[in-house]
């Protein structure tokens, strides 16, 4: 999965982004005050993509 898509999917489903860390951006669910780490990469594992978004309480 390209990241930008992964980026547009988190920012439509409600995710803001928080910070820049060392080698990701971090990403939280206000609702769910969940923080999660998203890669800097162009292309993203799609196995990781779907815990990216597990983990901040999306669905897929």
């Amino acid at each position: 999965m390209k990241r930008k898509e992964l980026i547009r999917q988190l920012t439509k489903a409600g995710c803001v982004y928080l910070r820049p860390g060392a080698n990701h951006d971090i990403y939280i669910n206000p609702v769910t005050r969940q923080k999660q780490p998203v890669p800097r990469h162009t292309e993203i594992d799609n196995d990781l993509a779907k815990h990216i978004k597990k983990y901040l309480g999306l669905s897929g």
